[in-house]
């Protein structure tokens, strides 16, 4: 497989730069007729646009020639080997993985942590988001290799969630479908769509289309279930911390 680099390149940073201009705009805007910062934080906003725009324009590059053709490229092999089953234990430890490693995931961990005072440690949160979707991308493997259609996961999935929401606290809702949007970052999505449609491409019996998407539904449902089940376990914590301080008054 020949790689070049800097194919396309040019093309990528048109696309960051329409994405990043608006943004830059609205921000002027502001900064003459409402912030009025002064010009040293100007200029350390303007240096972090400048990063941000070469961070996302190398991203994007990195996985055009790197993150797509290489989940492609295991997926394809993957798809054909004799023991399919393995399939679902690895579908969980790449799942893990990759929202481990999501940046998004860990700025809302962070936020949430600071938001609640330390109440919801990051770590517990990127722990329950990564458990979540492992699980989601280990049903999908399973989704693929049976062949169950994807409406067997959702509905009874969203059925769950509203259920969940009846007995989790506001905050913990919140968190939840944030949580939602944020697990399906570039990291899940990049590789590990690549790489289940690669898989789907080269079993019998299996569409594409039909089987090798729909894992980003499940990913994005999954860290609602998770989250909301975290916010059951902290409310049951509080009721017994409750009982106890009653016991000792």
């Amino acid at each position: 497989m020949n790689i070049t680099i800097f194919a396309g390149f040019g093309h990528v940073l048109a696309e960051v730069a329409f994405a990043l201009v608006p943004l830059l705009v609205f921000f002027l805007f502001f900064q003459f007729f409402v912030l009025k910062l002064p010009m040293k934080k100007l200029i350390d906003i303007f240096k972090g646009m400048f990063l941000t725009f070469w961070g996302l324009a190398f991203f994007l590059q990195g996985v055009h020639i790197g993150f797509l053709p290489a989940g492609e490229m295991m997926g394809t092999i993957m798809g054909q080997m004799k023991h399919l089953w393995v399939l679902v234990p690895i579908g969980f430890v790449l799942g893990f993985v990759a929202t481990f490693a999501e940046p998004a995931v860990r700025i809302l961990n962070h936020e949430v942590e600071k938001v609640s005072g330390g109440y919801i440690p990051q770590r517990v949160m990127l722990y329950t988001l990564s458990i979540g979707v492992a699980l989601s991308i280990a049903l999908s493997m399973l989704r693929i290799i049976v062949g169950i259609p994807l409406w067997y996961f959702i509905i009874p999935g969203y059925i769950l969630a509203l259920v969940l929401i009846k007995f989790s606290t506001r905050t913990f809702t919140a968190i939840a479908f944030d949580s939602g949007g944020v697990a399906t970052g570039p990291m899940t999505v990049t590789f590990i769509v690549a790489m289940s449609v690669g898989i789907a491409t080269v079993m019998e019996g299996r569409d594409p289309l039909l089987d090798g998407f729909g894992m980003i539904a499940l990913v994005a449902l999954s860290p609602i279930l998770s989250v909301l089940t975290l916010g059951l376990l902290y409310g049951r914590k509080e009721k017994e911390n409750e009982r106890a301080f009653e016991s000792e008054s």
